[in-house]
């Protein structure tokens, strides 16, 4: 099928002397058509938003969603295979990786989780934080590898008490 649609479209191209869009071409996806979500409780501590973007696809393997922290919400530790991108866009956040300091986030802020590192994000206590991720996935299509839930005294920057 996908051939047959390259054939027509080659050959409307030539036919043409203006420009021909490709009939598998660019995709819009209108605002507020997909349904946000709540962060599952198993993955979040607080009241988490998710508001996807875009999927993975076979031509990018990489989502998109909009993610909002109340203040003091955050997510569980994790690890990306493929790792991912985090852009704020509003409010205070925190970000830590596993064994160093918590690291304050802000709007145009970029954070780079390589794969496999081990971290958490989230709001400020006393802000609520949005960011951007932009998250690799790996042959699998998985993106993420779910871990412990971040301890309160984790999250005040204390050591870990167990």
């Amino acid at each position: 099928m996908r051939a047959i649609k390259t054939a027509i479209w080659a050959m409307a191209l030539a036919a043409s002397t203006t420009a021909v869009a490709d009939p598998a071409g660019q995709t819009l996806t209108a605002a507020g058509s997909q349904a946000s979500m709540a962060g599952p409780e198993q993955f979040f501590t607080g009241d988490v938003r998710v508001d996807p973007l875009f999927p993975g696809t076979d031509a990018i393997n990489a989502s998109g969603a909009y993610v909002t922290f109340e203040p003091g919400a955050r997510s569980a530790w994790h690890t990306h295979p493929k790792g991912q991108h985090i852009v704020v866009t509003q409010g205070v956040g925190l970000t830590q990786e596993w064994g160093k300091p918590i690291r304050r986030i802000k709007p145009g802020d970029v954070v780079w989780c390589p794969p496999g590192v081990k971290h958490w994000h989230g709001a400020a206590a006393e802000t609520a934080m949005t960011h951007l991720v932009v998250t690799g996935q790996d042959a699998d299509g998985e993106n993420v590898n779910w871990m412990e839930k971040v301890t309160d005294s984790q999250y005040a920057g204390r050591p870990n008490d167990s």
